[in-house]
């Protein structure tokens, strides 16, 4: 078992989500920045979908009743094993492990001195019961596990079976995608549609000339930004109809909601745009305040 010491501000147990449901209504769900999970897991010698802790800004701290080798990927964030630092993580797309803890041991993972989410993998990975194929907490829905409280407990599988080559070596290579740059905009690629004509010729270039500013009411749902209100050339009301992950929605305010991984899978108000998957991790590590810039295909 993993013993939860302190939870943290908003630490989840995360996998590769739950995708292929959204025609009953149940949303995708799984980590918010997948290279960070698939890095963590990797180093431990787990396969990628295996179940990891999202660790949201840092403050968590953990005990393992059993020797465990685990790695933390994401935001850069000091790792302590029994009070002593592991050397945090690399800056660009990088992590702490593969580390060895024996049993009894508290590891504390501190608050990020860059990015927002941190990813912990133990090997043999978190094994509460799946739902819908997936071990993921879905914060709108509420399948999956609930988000964690200190004093929880967490079963954990078997480890894998052991490589020559150690863990962190077995299976394909991975890497985590790079951290926003401090003070820098991020940059989001999207592409029009499908909904881009209710909305004036003038408001698909304020989108993509426009500075956005992240605000706080962002979370798993969506990536809520503030800027410039975005004209509708349609002032109809639009049935509800379905919607992806990285979807630009634009309720009535004409204020951008880029759709993240728990978002609802219908929504009534129109989409302008689809940012590409790719970028979507950076947007996952950037905090309350980062600014955003969004550029088409050919920019």
């Amino acid at each position: 078992m993993l013993e939860v010491v302190r939870a943290g501000p908003l630490t989840t147990v995360q996998d590769l989500g739950r995708p292929g449901w959204a025609h009953l209504g149940v949303p995708r769900s799984g980590a918010l920045d997948e290279p960070a999970l698939r890095l963590a897991n990797h180093l431990v010698g787990n396969p990628p979908g295996s179940g990891g802790l999202e660790i949201t800004l840092g403050g968590f701290a953990a005990r393992f009743d059993r020797p465990a080798i685990i790695a933390v990927a994401g935001a850069a964030a000091p790792v302590l094993v029994d009070g002593v630092d592991q050397g945090g993580l690399v800056e660009q797309g990088g992590a702490a492990g593969p580390i060895r803890v024996p049993a009894g041991t508290r590891v504390d993972v501190r608050t990020a001195r860059r990015g927002l989410r941190c990813y912990l993998a133990v090997d043999g990975g978190i094994v509460v019961p799946p739902v819908l194929g997936s071990r993921s907490t879905d914060t709108l829905s509420g399948l999956g596990p609930p988000v964690l409280q200190n004093g929880v407990s967490l079963p954990l599988g078997d480890p894998p079976s052991p490589d020559p080559s150690g863990p962190g070596l077995v299976g394909s290579p991975a890497t985590g995608a790079p951290l926003p740059e401090p003070g820098a905009a991020i940059r989001l690629g999207i592409r029009f549609g499908p909904r881009a004509d209710w909305f004036t010729a003038a408001a698909h270039q304020v989108l993509l000339d426009s500075t956005w500013t992240l605000t706080p009411q962002s979370n798993r749902i969506g990536a809520r930004l503030s800027g410039p209100a975005l004209a509708r050339a349609v002032p109809d009301e639009l049935p509800s109809e379905g919607v992806v992950l990285g979807a630009v929605q634009v309720p009535t305010g004409g204020q951008p909601l880029v759709f993240l991984a728990d978002h609802p899978t219908t929504g009534g108000y129109p989409v302008i745009a689809v940012v590409d998957q790719a970028d979507l991790s950076t947007l996952a590590q950037a905090r309350p305040g980062a600014t955003v810039r969004f550029h088409g295909p050919q920019q």
